[in-house]
């Protein structure tokens, strides 16, 4: 072969290569820049050279990304109400850019519910659009499907899309209920940080910053779920009333009296929405017994017995249930059914015993802690050995009422309301400082607790 050709060949791939180099140190510097000032927020200085390493190095790094949408996010935020559509809309071209060239690092559940909501806060596209993009989401990578607002926008755009004669009432009932299961399961992990976090500050063990900013953002993330869930079943409204869902499921008994699944569903909402006085209620119960005695139906028939005033019966039944069913919020209710009639009989320890398994299995079942709290300071005078351990017994009774709107927002006023209630009856500084050396009260009979003494 020829010498001069094969040198001209050598050269061309050094060149090449030399080329290919330039670019990824080119690449290199200039992503190096754009993330350095985008990492302290400076996204003036950011924007440039990040929009150019997206340009011309799309598959450099997700970072491009990841900061490119923090980037947009905060124009957005600035933008005047003429310019945030348009924002909006890059916002969605980088997300998809970002799947595009990043698809194994890319949450499918996440981009699409972030789209969902660009469109439906900045009205881009129909209803039925906006609403495609939180469908995905939620059926293909539901686990990902993250955030108390997208999850309201989505049930919400549902039933708009219900009320446009576009989707059956019994499909919004099978979202809400899916989507309330969902809620609740963020609401049970986040109570539960609170509750370990808390239970451990309470002992006198101090928390480090970061368990203090991890309690923080639980609080403020129950409390957001707190709000989707109530705005949820407002949106439901009448849409799920006995006028409503009697007639419905009257109409469909016939022809779906052998299928377990909408029989389960049809007992669950009727029940919920206190619909049971109905003989219709009693045909589905008779009829999911028949076709599969499960925790529900031992539940039910648990509700019919008290009805019937057959205490007895009905607790045997409620403990069925209990030991049957399998998800844990809904064993805690079962659990807190049976803590109320045992309360109702005056077996206040049996009763304890029970809202406190309720909160093993819902740790952000919040009336739990006030039952609790209520029959704690009710037993004050007999609990207490003299009047300072008597009125001592408040101060566990506030502790309890505390936790209960720490780990349910809904319930904080109520709560902080019944704590000072309480906080008032306890001991004050002068009967502490009358009673030197004492740092703690041993309280006795059912209770059996311990309260630490506050210092001055």
């Amino acid at each position: 072969m020829n010498t001069k050709f094969l040198f001209t060949i050598a050269a061309g791939l050094v060149i090449g290569a030399s080329k290919i180099s330039a670019q990824a140190t080119d690449c290199a510097t200039t992503a190096s820049i754009a993330y350095e000032h985008a990492k302290v927020k400076n996204y003036q200085a950011a924007e440039e050279p990040l929009w150019k390493v997206r340009k011309e190095c799309p598959t450099y790094s997700v970072a491009t990304y990841q900061f490119g949408a923090k980037l947009l996010k905060a124009k957005l935020k600035k933008a005047s109400a003429g310019k945030k559509t348009a924002i909006a809309k890059e916002i969605i071209t980088l997300e998809k850019e970002r799947f595009q060239y990043f698809p194994g690092k890319t949450k499918i559940g996440d981009m699409h519910s972030n789209i969902g909501q660009l469109m439906f806060d900045n009205k881009i596209g129909t209803k039925d659009a906006q609403f495609a993009e939180f469908h995905k989401a939620y059926t293909e990578d539901k686990k990902n499907f993250n955030g108390a607002k997208k999850l309201y926008t989505y049930f919400s755009l549902f039933v708009d899309l219900h009320d446009e004669g576009k989707k059956e009432l019994q499909e919004v009932f099978d979202l809400y209920d899916d989507v309330t299961e969902k809620i609740e399961e963020e609401e049970s992990s986040k109570a539960k940080t609170i509750s370990e976090l808390t239970e451990k500050e309470e002992s006198g063990t101090a928390l480090t910053s970061k368990e203090k900013r991890k309690l923080k953002n639980a609080g403020i993330n129950l409390a957001a779920f707190s709000k989707v869930k109530a705005g949820i079943n407002q949106k439901l409204g009448a849409r799920a009333d006995c006028t409503n869902l009697i007639p419905l499921y009257n109409g469909q008994f016939e022809a779906k009296k052998e299928d377990i699944k909408w029989i389960k569903s049809a007992s669950r909402r009727l029940y919920a929405k206190e619909c049971t006085d109905d003989p219709l209620f009693f045909k589905l119960v008779e009829s999911q017994h028949k076709l599969e005695p499960s925790a529900k139906t031992a539940y039910y028939l648990g509700i019919l017995a008290l009805k019937d005033k057959k205490t007895s019966v009905a607790l045997k039944y409620f403990n069925q249930a209990a030991e049957m069913e399998e998800k844990g919020s809904e064993k805690a209710k079962v659990y807190f059914r049976i803590g109320e009639v045992l309360k109702k009989q005056g077996s206040k320890g049996k009763a304890r015993g029970y809202y406190r398994k309720a909160l093993k299995y819902k740790p952000s079942m919040g009336t739990a802690y006030l039952r609790i709290a209520s029959m704690v300071a009710s037993s004050a005078n007999a609990c207490g050995t003299d009047v300072f351990s008597k009125r001592a017994v408040y101060w566990l009774a506030e502790g309890y009422a505390r936790r209960a709107g720490k780990v349910d927002p809904s319930l904080k006023s109520t709560a902080n309301k019944t704590a000072a209630n309480y906080k008032a009856k306890a001991p004050s500084k002068t009967d502490i400082f009358n009673n030197p050396g004492v740092t703690s009260v041993s309280i006795g009979c059912w209770i059996g607790e311990t309260v630490r003494v506050p210092k001055l």
